[in-house]
C-alpha cells in the first residue's frame, strides 16, 4: 500500500474528528410561554411587595425613634425620710395685732398734725386738726334756715289756735280752720328736717378733729399741713390717707403648719418665737386660733401665734421662726436642692406619674441644709421627683424615666 509522503495531508489527518451540533429543540407551545412570563411577572409583584414592606416598615420605625427621641428622659429619685424631731419650726411673719389706716370724714385743708411716725398714742388722743371753711358755711346756713322754720312753726301755730277759737263760733269755716291746723302741721315737719339737717352738719363739722382709733404706734403720716383732704371718696378718687395706726402689744404671727402636723396643733399650746436679729433668744407666745381648715392649694393649716411685746422690741413686718414643742412625732422629708423648681408662684417640684406625666406641685420648705431641704408639705415619700429638672417643664408634660433610674432611690 502506497503511503503519503506529503506533509500537508499528515498534518490533516493528525486534527481532531468534527463535532456534530445538537438537533434543533422545537419551538415551545404558547401555554408555556404564557406560565413562564406569569411566573417573572408574580417573582417582580412579590420583590415589589416586599421592597414596599420594607420601606414602610423602616419609616414606622424610623417615626417611633423620632417621637422616643422627643420625649426628655429624666432621673428621678424617692424623698428621704429624715428622724423625727422633738419640735416643729416654721417660718412666719410677725403683724400688728390692729392696723388701720386713718381717713379723713370730711373735707378742708389739713390745718396741724400733732403726731408723727413712731409716736405712742392711745385711744381718743388728738392726731390732727382739718380746718373746713365750706363746711363750718354750710352749718351756719343751716342754723339760720332753722331759726326761720321756727319763726314760720310759731307763726303757724298762732294761725292754727285763732282758726280753732273762731271755728267754735261759725265765724270760718271748718276748711279753713282745717287748712291753718295742716299748715302748722307742715311747719312742725319743716322744723324737725332743718334740726336734722343742722345736726349732720355738727357731727360732719366735729370730723375736722382725727382722734386716734385705738391705743398704738403711728408707723405712717403721709400729709402735711396746707394739704387738701377729701373725705372718703370724691368723684371717683379716694381720699388720702392721713396717719396709720398699729397695735403692736401683742403681735401676731400667722404660720402655716403641714396637714401631717396639724392634729398636734392646739389653740392655747405654747410655742416660742425666735428673730435673726435676737440670736439665742426666745419670745414667749401662745396659739390663739387655727382656721380649722385645711387650704387645698398648700395642704397647711393657718394657724395664729399671740407674742407679748410690752417693751416694743419686736417690730411689725419682721420675719421669724415658730418653735412648737410638744409636737407629735412626724417623720419629715427632704429632697435635694437640685430637685427644686423656682416658679412665679412659689417652689415646686416636678413629681411623675405612673403614665410618665409631670405633674408641678407647690411645696413648702422647712430647713436649709444646704445640699439638701426640709420638705414640710406637698410631697410623699412614694412620689418620684425629677432631680435637674428642665425650666421648660410643664404641667402634664409626657416625660421617659432614665432605666438605670428607675429605682428611684436618692444618693
Amino acid at each position: 500500500m502506497e503511503k503519503h509522503s506529503n506533509p500537508a495531508v499528515l498534518e490533516d489527518e493528525r486534527q481532531a474528528p468534527e463535532i456534530t451540533p445538537p438537533p434543533p429543540l422545537p419551538p415551545a407551545t404558547p401555554r408555556k410561554a404564557l406560565l413562564l412570563i406569569g411566573l417573572v411577572l408574580l417573582l417582580l409583584l412579590i420583590g415589589g411587595l416586599i421592597t414596599m414592606m420594607l420601606r414602610i416598615r423602616d419609616n414606622r420605625v424610623l417615626a417611633e425613634e423620632t417621637q422616643r427621641e422627643s420625649i426628655p428622659t429624666v432621673a428621678v429619685i424617692h424623698p428621704v425620710a429624715e428622724k423625727p424631731s422633738e419640735e416643729l419650726i416654721l417660718p412666719g411673719t410677725l403683724q400688728a395685732y390692729e392696723e388701720s389706716p386713718i381717713y379723713a370724714r370730711t373735707n378742708g385743708y389739713l390745718l396741724r398734725w400733732y403726731k408723727d411716725i413712731g409716736s405712742h398714742v392711745t385711744k381718743g388722743e388728738l392726731l390732727a386738726d382739718i380746718d373746713t371753711p365750706e363746711v363750718d358755711q354750710e352749718l351756719m346756713q343751716a342754723r339760720a334756715n332753722r331759726q326761720q322754720v321756727a319763726a314760720q312753726l310759731d307763726l303757724a301755730k298762732i294761725n292754727a289756735d285763732r282758726y280753732v277759737s273762731l271755728r267754735k263760733t261759725d265765724s270760718v269755716s271748718q276748711q279753713e280752720a282745717d287748712q291753718q291746723a295742716s299748715g302748722y302741721q307742715q311747719a312742725q315737719a319743716n322744723l324737725a328736717a332743718a334740726d336734722a339737717n343742722v345736726r349732720r352738719l355738727e357731727q360732719l363739722e366735729s370730723f375736722k378733729h382725727v382722734y386716734a382709733p385705738f391705743s398704738g404706734v403711728l408707723t405712717r403720716r403721709n400729709v402735711d399741713p396746707g394739704a387738701l383732704i377729701n373725705a372718703g371718696s370724691i368723684g371717683g378718687a379716694a381720699g388720702k390717707e392721713l396717719f396709720d395706726v398699729a397695735r403692736v402689744d401683742p403681735l401676731r404671727v400667722y404660720v402655716s403648719v403641714p396637714q401631717n402636723y396639724a392634729p398636734a396643733i392646739k389653740a392655747g399650746m405654747e410655742a416660742d418665737v425666735t428673730l435673726p436679729e435676737f440670736p439665742g433668744e426666745k419670745f414667749k407666745g401662745t396659739v390663739a386660733r387655727t382656721a380649722q381648715a385645711i387650704d387645698p392649694a398648700t395642704r397647711t393649716l393657718l394657724t395664729e401665734v399671740d407674742v407679748p411685746n410690752r417693751e416694743g422690741r419686736l417690730l411689725p413686718g419682721s420675719f421669724g421662726e415658730v418653735h412648737f414643742r410638744s409636737v407629735a412625732n412626724t417623720q419629715g422629708i427632704t429632697i435635694p436642692v437640685n430637685a427644686m423648681l423656682f416658679r412665679q408662684e412659689g417652689p415646686r417640684v416636678a413629681v411623675v406619674d405612673n403614665d410618665g406625666k409631670v405633674h408641678l406641685r407647690p411645696i413648702t420648705i422647712g430647713h436649709d441644709y444646704g445640699a439638701t431641704l426640709e420638705i414640710l408639705g406637698g410631697v410623699e415619700l412614694q412620689d418620684r421627683i425629677i432631680i435637674n429638672p428642665a425650666d421648660s417643664l410643664e404641667e402634664g408634660q409626657q416625660v421617659r424615666v432614665s432605666p438605670e433610674n428607675q429605682g428611684g432611690s436618692q444618693s
